[in-house]
């Protein structure tokens, strides 16, 4: 491998070379800028990723989530099970639509919701379950299926960090009623900025386009209340670029997972269920100790490092304040140990053989 450098190894990095900026100046060479062909390619495209399914693009992963719980009916008097260990979108989307946030815990391995724990929170108000695909590895959507099937709710996959994961050869997107993905900068694969939505319901993705389009399929012929949550062209140009990158990318992700989980010590990592296929959006390691100083010791030796997420969802003050004046308590026990032992170390793709060598002997110089 290569030699050193005293050069912080960044703990994400985006990717935006020449084919990306060759994209976004041909479509603003071409006049078609907002919900044209480029949007359209890009959701043919991508539907080849969760086994072609109706996929709708629109401005974000959050509004994925928003208008999907949207297009499913979702609103007051309905509640939502929620993993509190993930980024606050995934609550908040629920919140937007008035429906009620149920967090239930996680397992130690997959960061994902434990269906043991959904089963004891569902009641007669519950309307959908949303597991998180949590740092590129899926969530136990084997055994979530059956138990949502039984119950007859709605299953929106929060994908937004596991771009072709997938579990027993099925891609994450494929399983629920909706699955959504996020295109930010420092995914897996980005559009600059953008989300997708996919299902396999053919109403349901009506519904999404209207509702991201005010409404609309025709002009000014508003058939229900939308909003502009719309992809523009030049995100999906980048989108479509990035995509054709994906796997390569997606590879090399893994390569550098296998080369840390052969190499580190003193730490635990990132343990992979049976027939998940993980594609470390994050290469998430625990802690037992102190934290704090292991991360200033990382930073020190010139290795980026960062925590998702240090406050769980149902900690923060959207949630704890009013959880708090209603009496209401979580027992989540897994969710707040992970909260306070996880790291995650620099797995991306821009990695090189001699980057990859000062994260290992930075962690196993660490003494743990």
């Amino acid at each position: 491998m290569s030699g050193a450098s005293n050069q912080l190894i960044p703990a994400a990095k985006p990717v935006i070379g020449e084919d990306e900026i060759e994209a976004a100046v041909r479509v603003l060479r071409s006049g078609r800028v907002v919900q044209g062909p480029e949007v359209a390619a890009f959701e043919e495209e991508f539907s080849e990723l969760v086994e072609g399914r109706h996929c709708v693009a629109v401005n974000s992963g959050t509004s994925a989530l928003h208008l999907t719980l949207l297009a499913l009916g979702i609103g007051p008097g309905d509640e939502v099970i929620v993993p509190s260990f993930s980024f606050a979108a995934s609550a908040n989307a629920v919140r937007l639509v008035g429906a009620d946030v149920v967090f239930a815990d996680i397992e130690p391995g997959s960061f994902g919701l434990d269906p043991a724990a959904v089963e004891a929170a569902i009641t007669p108000r519950t309307a959908a379950v949303m597991p998180v695909h949590l740092y590129g590895h899926p969530a136990a959507m084997d055994r979530l299926m059956p138990l949502v099937e039984r119950h007859g709710l709605a299953v929106v996959e929060d994908a937004c960090q596991a771009h072709a994961a997938a579990l027993n050869g099925t891609p994450v997107g494929a399983f629920g009623t909706a699955g959504t993905f996020s295109f930010y900068p420092t995914k897996n694969m980005h559009a600059l900025e953008g989300g997708m939505i996919t299902t396999a319901d053919a109403e349901v993705a009506r519904t999404l386009r209207l509702l991201r389009n005010q409404g609309m399929e025709q002009r000014y012929a508003n058939e229900i209340v939308g909003a502009n949550m719309r992809m523009t062209d030049v995100a999906a140009a980048i989108g479509r670029v990035q995509l054709g990158k994906l796997g390569a990318w997606t590879e090399r992700r893994r390569a550098n997972a296998a080369y840390l989980d052969e190499h580190l010590t003193g730490l635990v990592t990132p343990p992979v269920a049976e027939g998940a296929r993980h594609v470390y959006h994050q290469y998430t390691v625990r802690v037992e100790g102190d934290r704090d100083a292991v991360q200033e010791q990382l930073t020190a030796a010139g290795v980026g490092n960062a925590v998702y997420y240090p406050t769980p969802i149902h900690r923060l003050k959207p949630y704890w304040e009013p959880d708090q004046k209603a009496g209401r308590t979580w027992d989540l026990p897994e969710t707040e140990r992970a909260a306070a032992e996880v790291v995650s170390l620099p797995v991306h793709p821009s990695l090189t053989e001699g980057e990859l060598e000062r994260v290992v002997a930075a962690v196993n110089g660490l003494g743990i």
